[in-house]
């Protein structure tokens, strides 16, 4: 697993890369048809909300480390080891239980979303917020991967 991680990463880097290449053209040439030309094309509005979308939750779920995430941990730092372990573990516990909770009432909305389509490009909408529903997996897969490491012996480098 550890020499297939590092392909695992670039490819998510890729995808991201290609998502954020969609939409900055999509501006583009938003920009380019609206004040150059003088006719918008309607489509590209789109194309950028759904990139958006697909970018903020493929990064959060694939690219952005725990650590990298905002969090207001005044009371955490200053905390001995042991503390912080344990807060860690019930911080840990509450967001893995909150995202298992929701995966299913997600799943069936998501799931509903197939009876509507976007405006203009007629994408249905589970596939645009199907995204969510991987962001909301790989919060539950870390969130246990967390938790094993906070368990074990090597405790104290999960903090």
């Amino acid at each position: 697993m550890s020499r297939l991680r590092p392909h695992l990463q670039r490819g998510a880097e890729l995808v991201a890369a290609a998502i954020f290449a969609a939409m900055f053209g999509a501006f583009l040439l938003q920009v380019f048809m609206r004040y150059v030309v003088n006719q918008p094309p309607t489509w590209t509005l789109e194309v950028c909300v759904i990139a958006y979308v697909w970018i903020a939750f493929w990064g959060c779920a694939f690219l952005v480390n725990e650590r990298d995430h905002i969090a207001f941990n005044l009371f955490y730092v200053g905390a001995p080891a042991h503390v912080r372990r344990v807060l860690a573990v019930l911080a840990t516990l509450a967001i893995g239980a909150a995202f298992v909770v929701a995966l299913g009432p997600t799943y069936d909305f998501v799931s509903f979303m197939a009876i509507d389509v976007t405006w203009v490009l007629e994408i249905r909408f589970d596939l645009v917020f199907s995204i969510f529903l991987a962001f909301m997996v790989m919060v539950i897969a870390r969130a246990l991967w967390r938790l094993l490491r906070l368990l074990g012996p090597g405790w104290r480098d999960a903090l």
